[in-house]
């Protein structure tokens, strides 16, 4: 289990415990996205300067994501995961009350350092479970259980907002992500404490940059990262500007709220069958297929209006859904046990890089051709290019 040392744990416990954990990831972040954008909407009343907020935020969370591996250098990842858990309850339901924009920006922040760590702790806790069950079943099932999540996340967004605000719905948030700290508890699990080292800024970032020059030197990991890196700079398309364009195209909230909805129905139809999927035919077709059906699809979205439209956003749900539960594979087929936490943090940028950069080209084309739809053409070129990387040389 890489150096970490587990003290004890309920016998109970496995892999598919921490797994089940998307539940709750699923349920919360599905509220939060359903409304975020049109909550940065409000404040900024721009969807190209809502891009230019979402790549600032994201470049925070990115750097969060290097200094990963630093933190759990100081604290077991147990003790970091209960805290950045409360972090989360604690900041959302403070966002769902906030009145100033500037209260909320800094809250939205604070959360963005915890989320960031959720994100890398739940697939190490998986990795340090896994034993025989093997990670591409403990992915499939994670991602079942985020999707069961968000399946109900955009009714219960919506009917909040329509009673209250946009921002009433991070309450809602809030309350899962408390629901979740007091499930881990359960799981009874100690971890030896780490001695807490006087931190040297300079040594710091020097043990930074050496321990991200190691990841891409090591075998695979390049093409790991940057496969990732296309995966979620579509997600990050998708979750952004599909509720601006459905709001601008004349549809209702209600509307939005059925195509999220929706879309959730092909991951969860899928999250199971791929994990068998991969075990018999490989990676790399499934990936292939994911996206080269959403590039199309995006292409075609630039050009389509009205229900055919909602229909395109529904559909490409199942391209996103031949792609959730292999997407981060490579990197744990390339990366040694030892070698995992050591490297997920940086590994883990992939998915907070692209909500740079996407939001940072959606803002520009929007400029651009003066509408907000010509996103979708950076989203197919995206598409294009992780398939050139996939099918050439590792």
């Amino acid at each position: 289990m890489a150096k970490d040392r587990y003290i004890s744990v309920s016998s109970k416990v496995n892999g598919f415990s921490f797994a089940n954990l998307g539940l709750f990831t699923g349920f919360a972040d599905g509220i939060y996205n359903a409304v975020y954008s049109l909550v940065i909407l409000e404040i900024f009343k721009s969807s190209a300067i809502v891009g230019l907020y979402v790549a600032l935020y994201s470049v925070f969370c990115f750097v969060v994501g290097l200094f990963a591996n630093e933190v759990f250098r100081q604290f077991s990842k147990v003790r970091v995961f209960y805290f950045v858990l409360l972090m989360l309850a604690v900041c959302y339901a403070m966002m769902g009350f906030s009145i100033l924009p500037r209260t909320f920006i800094i809250l939205d922040y604070t959360t963005g350092i915890a989320i960031t760590l959720v994100g890398v702790l739940i697939p190490l806790f998986m990795a340090d479970f896994s034993k025989n069950i093997g990670m591409a079943r403990l992915n499939s099932r994670y991602h079942l259980w985020m999707n069961v999540g968000a399946l109900f996340a955009p009714t219960v967004a919506i009917a909040i907002a329509n009673a209250f605000d946009n921002r009433a719905a991070f309450f809602g948030s809030a309350l899962i992500y408390l629901a979740a700290w007091f499930s881990f508890k359960y799981f009874k699990i100690v971890q030896e404490d780490k001695k807490i080292k006087p931190v040297n800024p300079r040594k710091t970032f020097k043990a930074l940059w050496k321990n991200t020059v190691a990841f891409f030197q090591t075998k695979g990991m390049t093409r790991a990262y940057l496969v990732n890196f296309g995966y979620y700079s579509l997600r990050a398309m998708r979750v952004l500007y599909v509720p601006i364009v459905v709001i601008e195209n004349g549809f209702s909230k209600d509307a939005l709220s059925w195509v999220l909805t929706l879309g959730i129905i092909p991951y969860l139809l899928l999250s199971e069958l791929m994990g068998r999927a991969v075990r018999k035919y490989g990676k790399n077709i499934w990936l292939i297929l994911g996206f080269g059906s959403f590039a199309a699809l995006a292409a075609a979205a630039t050009v389509v209006t009205g229900i055919p439209l909602l229909m395109i956003f529904i559909a490409w749900q199942v391209s996103g859904a031949l792609m959730e539960s292999v997407h981060d594979l490579l990197f744990f087929d390339a990366a040694k046990k030892s070698q995992q936490t050591r490297f997920y943090g940086v590994f883990r940028t992939s998915a907070n890089l692209p909500s740079v950069f996407a939001p940072m080209l959606g803002a520009a084309v929007i400029a651009m051709f003066g509408t907000t739809t010509a996103v979708w053409g950076v989203s197919a070129a995206v598409g294009v290019l992780s398939i050139l990387i996939l099918i050439g040389r590792k």
